[in-house]
């Protein structure tokens, strides 16, 4: 009888590992819709992240993005869906401060939580 070849290590745990692995960080990650279009939010000092939510976004040319609606036509569908919480702005960086400004007043206007202008932590 000829004599047997060592068998090799496994590498089923190996592959058991690196599935859980990967279970663990699609678990773990946070997931957010892509911006509508490219922005660079202002800094700030504050260590508190904004909690995740529907958000307007604001381009540095004064363009508006609610969800799927584009312009004016934002405003109808944050009235309707604006609850207690404050309703989030994101806007770029470049976005004139008197547009910002108009569009929070607008919001605190019609949404009964007000206004939050998001920026980033520093």
């Amino acid at each position: 009888m000829p004599p047997r070849r060592p068998r090799g290590e496994s590498i089923i745990p190996m592959i058991n590992v690196v599935f859980l692995l990967l279970i663990f960080f699609l678990l773990t990650a946070q997931i957010a819709r892509p911006t509508p279009f490219a922005l660079t939010p202002p800094d700030s000092r504050s260590d508190q992240p904004a909690p995740v939510q529907d958000v307007l976004f604001l381009s540095a040319e004064g363009e508006l993005a609610w969800n799927e609606a584009r312009g004016d036509a934002v405003w109808p569908l944050i009235r309707a869906a604006a609850g207690d919480a404050p309703v989030q702005i994101r806007a770029d960086a470049a976005t004139p401060a008197t547009v910002v400004a108009t569009h929070l007043a607008h919001l605190r206007r019609i949404a009964p939580g007000g206004a939050q202008l998001v920026v980033n932590g520093g």
